[in-house]
């Protein structure tokens, strides 16, 4: 049964982000959102939502249709509530006052320790604001479920909950979902939409065979503009050559033929429409400085701390050599990040038991990307830090998907992905031969994943990683250390631990 019809909708933004979207939502469907940063996929959701006014195209909804709709951020004005109150407060005044049992069983579902319930939502993590957040939809007995990037600031084990939580969920709830999470999106959907300026395309396919089943409609595209312009071109040769007939010998006949002809040409190239080019959203190019170090970080049996002194592990005596891609695993709080901020510290201090190659050039990026200033412009945190000149510059910028409007905004302003983006291209410009990734694709989108994966593997680079992303971990990855019972284990693969993580 289909309870949502999207005929013909379409936004403009200054620039279009989608147009003549047409799309049914129905029981049982499961879609994944896909789309690169910035190209109108919470927009959408909005429109659903009924939050947002699109600029062309209706929305058909079934009568009484109630949407729960989990956006990406708690509202300024919720933060000094409770988890638990922020919850209850989604319920009609009447059912608060008298069903506040409802609360208790949808944060037990979500698996939220009751330690954490009654915290006020500024104080705890992205990824429990999140949970509230879906919480509070939840409760309100939805007819359709909208997540905007619901896996973000999760670890492994929380989005293992997610998923299992959604596949528990009653299959006449349908979801739409928009994600990053590669892996994620495979698990949890059965329908894909690739929105896009013109033309989005939906499959009845979970992401990764539905990306596949992209390219080929893409490649086929591709041969029929080739194809329709080889043609008119054809007919307007073929037009030619009759035009210098008709003209010679006086035929007037020839000269109508030369006519339909042309005719017929500019028709066929009227009506052809080039296959669709991804409007790039920026390509990440890393390099490397280069270096003749055999090993560039050598860590002798160090023992990694919490802030407060309290042991966590120690990591034996281990090596990361030029073109070691070393994956760091381990649960939540066992000292991922202190390590990779300790190898960070010892490469411009002397650290005990840490040593780095005279010649290793950093680049590093931590999972809150506060390399970055949220007081600085793009412009100044790139022309003002490096040797390129304000024209090319502004160039960099806008292929790292930073538009010209928003290069001279403060950092602070931009969304997740664009500070994403901008933090790769501020390493691709330092030229680093080793890289500190602490969660880099927290915001990047699918299509920045694949470009940062590329990269990493083309130039060989080294780099020492933590990732909740699968996909992104297993395809980078060519070493795994792991975190085990208070030690730093080199492991043959992440399989184990992600089988063990995901299923808690």
């Amino acid at each position: 049964m289909t309870i949502i019809n999207i005929n013909a909708l379409g936004v403009t933004l200054g620039d279009p982000l989608f147009t003549d979207l047409n799309l049914t939502i129905s029981k049982g469907d499961r879609i994944g959102l896909v789309a690169a940063n910035g190209r109108g996929k919470s927009t959408l959701m909005g429109c659903i939502a009924g939050t947002f006014e699109p600029t062309t195209g209706d929305i058909t909804r079934a009568r009484g249709l109630r949407v729960g709709h989990v956006e990406q951020n708690v509202a300024a004005a919720a933060l000094e509530k409770t988890l638990y109150d922020h919850v209850l407060a989604a319920l009609p005044q009447e059912q608060a006052d008298y069903e506040s049992w409802r609360v208790d069983v949808v944060l037990d579902d979500l698996k939220v320790p009751y330690d954490l319930q009654h915290k006020p939502l500024s104080e705890l993590s992205g990824g429990w604001q999140r949970t509230a957040l879906l919480a509070a939809a939840w409760i309100t007995e939805p007819d359709l479920l909208l997540l905007d990037e619901p896996t973000n600031h999760l670890d492994l084990h929380r989005i293992g909950l997610l998923q299992e939580w959604l596949a528990a969920l009653p299959r006449e709830v349908p979801i739409l979902i928009t994600s990053h999470d590669r892996a994620f999106l495979d698990a949890v959907t059965n329908r894909t939409l690739f929105l896009r300026a013109e033309r989005s395309r939906t499959f009845v396919l979970p992401f990764t065979q539905a990306r596949a089943a992209l390219d080929e409609a893409d490649a086929a595209d591709e041969r029929r503009f080739a194809n329709d312009l080889n043609k008119a071109s054809q007919l307007r040769k073929q037009a030619a050559k009759l035009k210098n007939i008709g003209i010679n010998s006086g035929s007037d006949l020839l000269v109508n033929k030369t006519k339909q002809l042309t005719e017929r040409a500019a028709k066929i190239e009227a009506a052809a429409k080039p296959a669709h080019q991804e409007r790039g959203a920026g390509d990440i190019r890393l390099t490397n400085s280069g270096t003749h170090a055999k090993a560039l970080i050598s860590l002798d049996d160090v023992t990694v701390e919490t802030p407060d002194g309290r042991q966590l592990y120690t990591t034996g005596k281990k090596w990361i050599s030029p073109g070691d891609r070393i994956v760091l695993l381990g649960t939540n709080g066992t000292g991922k990040t202190r390590l990779i901020k300790m190898i960070h510290r010892a490469i411009a201090a002397e650290v005990p038991g840490l040593k780095s190659a005279p010649t290793v050039v950093e680049g590093y990026s931590d999972q809150h990307l506060s390399q970055l200033s949220d007081n600085d412009t793009p412009m100044t945190a790139v022309a003002g830090a490096f040797d390129v000149g304000d024209q090319r510059a502004r160039g960099l910028l806008a292929g790292a998907g930073v538009n010209i409007q928003m290069q001279d905004t403060k950092i602070g302003a931009l969304s997740g992905g664009q500070k994403a983006r901008l933090a790769m291209l501020i390493l691709r410009l330092q030229q680093p031969n080793f890289y500190l990734l602490d969660e880099p694709t927290n915001h990047l989108d699918i299509e920045g994943q694949e470009a940062l994966e590329e990269e990493l593997i083309a130039h060989d680079a080294a780099c020492l990683l933590v990732s909740h992303d699968r996909s992104f971990l297993r395809n980078t990855g060519n070493r795994f250390w792991e975190i085990q019972r208070k030690r730093l284990v080199e492991v043959d693969d992440p399989e184990a631990f992600l089988s063990t993580e995901m299923a808690g």
